[in-house]
């Protein structure tokens, strides 16, 4: 049986694995947009979310928890910030994954994510 392997372990461990994503996340919001592989773009979206979430009840511990998960960049906490006024009438679905295909001699499919306006 197979319990626990609800996330992608993307070829990496932990460590690498969480460095990875939140190093995507940070580059997802200062650019409203990355060019990524799939598996990596779904592995992204769930996180990014929650941030975005997390960033719309505007409290101290929550602006905390983002600068905690992003890094400390103040540069991405603003924008976190402007995104979290941007989406406060919506209740989800914040990103969207554009699937490219393959792009050049590479084995894995790219994707788009991107913040939604």
């Amino acid at each position: 049986m197979r319990h626990h392997d609800r996330n992608k372990k993307l070829g990496r461990v932990k460590r690498q694995r969480t460095a990875l994503i939140k190093g995507l996340a940070r580059s997802l919001v200062l650019s409203e947009g990355i060019v990524t592989t799939e598996a990596k773009a779904k592995a992204l979206r769930p996180f990014v979310e929650r941030l975005i979430t997390t960033g719309k009840k505007g409290t101290l511990a929550s602006r905390r928890r983002l600068s905690q998960e992003l890094g400390g960049s103040h540069e991405t906490e603003k924008k976190m910030l402007e995104l979290a006024l941007r989406y406060t009438k919506r209740s989800g679905g914040y990103t969207r994954i554009i699937r490219l295909g393959r792009v050049g001699k590479r084995v894995g499919e790219m994707a788009r994510i991107e913040l939604v306006q």
